[in-house]
């Protein structure tokens, strides 16, 4: 049995892991949703101008302190940053990162510096980042999820995207896996041509222990495609998935 902590990306709960969950739940594994501070259910508990990185790393590291060793850390989008800061806080407790259509931040970088496209910034309003009116059709998302997200799916607090992440280094030594979602962009195509710039920060992509996947969906695969992602999380766990220049 393997113990999965899922880490959700920008506006969204422990909710959107509740169909991945229940496939890793059928197959004998353990699967904990997280719902951050201030997001969903937990919307209410504090001001959103009092919620940042920093808050959301502390609810990760808690979890992962209680879980002990041996996690594997599912991290989505945006979950990317308060999950990697936490495993590099404590990395002992993490037996592996799964990166869901994500890549990772430098230390010092912020949300809103790693995807500037995105212009949270220019959304924001009265301390958060309004939930988007749409999500696109490429990204293949069933119109009952569809629904689903637009109803639960609740405004980002600002600082988390704006505060700086702070990593010492410590979490380039844990095995990672990337899934790449075809129809977002991401692909070991991509990972390959980021690899080939021989920018110090791609250079982990091509270490061992670190393995990828590719899925034919969009961006939200929790959403799209929860059975096929929940697959990926338990091959992933097991150290499979192809190395960076294999075919």
């Amino acid at each position: 049995m393997t113990t999965f902590l899922l880490v959700p990306g920008l506006f969204m709960g422990g909710w959107a892991w509740e169909a991945v969950a229940a496939e890793l739940t059928a197959q004998g594994h353990r699967a904990l949703p997280v719902t951050l501070p201030g997001m969903a259910e937990r919307a209410g508990e504090d001001d959103p101008a009092g919620v940042g990185l920093a808050e959301h790393t502390d609810a990760v590291a808690a979890l992962l302190d209680t879980e002990g060793p041996g996690t594997v850390l599912v991290a989505h989008s945006y979950g990317a940053f308060p999950a990697l800061a936490a495993a590099d806080r404590c990395p002992g407790q993490v037996a592996r990162v799964v990166f869901v259509d994500t890549g990772f931040p430098e230390p010092g970088e912020s949300v809103v510096a790693q995807m500037p496209q995105l212009g949270l910034l220019d959304r924001a309003l009265g301390g958060v980042v309004p939930v988007p009116e749409e999500i696109p059709a490429v990204h293949a998302v069933p119109p009952a999820e569809l629904e689903r997200y637009h109803r639960l799916a609740t405004p980002q607090p600002v600082r988390t995207v704006t505060e700086p992440i702070e990593l010492t280094g410590a979490w380039l030594k844990l095995p990672t896996t990337g899934v790449f979602c075809l129809a977002n962009g991401l692909s070991l195509e991509f990972a390959r041509t980021l690899h080939g710039t021989g920018l110090p920060r791609f250079a982990k992509l091509a270490e061992p222990g670190v393995t990828f996947f590719e899925l034919a969906t969009g961006h939200y695969p929790m959403l799209s495609t929860p059975v096929e992602l929940a697959g990926v999380l338990v091959r992933a766990a097991a150290g499979e998935g192809v190395g960076l220049y294999e075919d």
